[in-house]
């Protein structure tokens, strides 16, 4: 009869030591779908940001080859003034240079 008491004792104390390691396992288990959900929470969070980051890139980008045709033109723009600066600063030397020599023609004279 002690044998079966303690048995009894026994089964009874490893139910206990059981239902604490449940306890402590359903505890950490609860712990771990918090920190799953916050963690999907946060990536889902990350990949909107990410998503909104390629956006801004891509518009970025768009605005970013806009501008560059833009300068390519003030560029070729810039050098089509020069180019008539340069002749017409060629053609006035030359005009001085006749000015000069009707001067030189009209004291000669």
């Amino acid at each position: 009869m002690d044998a079966i008491k303690k048995k009894m004792q026994a089964m009874k104390v490893e139910k206990d030591n059981a239902c604490d390691r449940c306890d402590v396992c359903e505890e950490a288990s609860k712990v771990a779908k918090v920190r799953a959900d916050k963690a999907e929470d946060e990536v889902a969070e990350l990949v909107a940001k990410s998503r909104q980051l390629e956006t801004e890139l891509d518009m970025t980008n768009e605005r970013f080859v806009i501008v560059s045709l833009q300068l390519e033109e003030k560029e070729k723009s810039l050098l089509a003034a020069e180019a008539e600066m340069n002749a017409l600063n060629r053609r006035v030397q030359g005009l001085e240079e006749d000015l000069e020599k009707t001067e030189e023609k009209l004291v000669a004279a």
